[in-house]
């Protein structure tokens, strides 16, 4: 496993180091780890978002009425 040393400002130390001795955590490093690990998932996730967004917007504007989309979104959602 590759090491990395990082220097952070005091509070930041000790808001890690609050996390471990909570037991959430069993080291900082693995409390590092778990954020790099969530911000990954964070980045796949908002990446997605913006793809959908951009094909929406490509699609153009809808002649379907707004009560016609949230009908069928109600309908879909009582299906699941």
């Amino acid at each position: 496993m590759a090491q990395m040393n990082i220097s952070i400002p005091d509070a930041l130390k000790q808001w890690a180091e609050e996390r471990v001795a909570e037991g959430r955590y069993a080291s900082v490093s693995d409390y590092v780890r778990d954020l790099i690990r969530r911000d990954q998932d964070y980045a796949v996730k908002l990446a997605r978002l913006r793809a959908e967004i951009e094909k929406g917007f490509a699609s153009g504007v809808s002649d379907r009425s707004l009560e016609d989309i949230y009908d069928d979104f109600r309908k879909r959602r009582e299906a699941a």
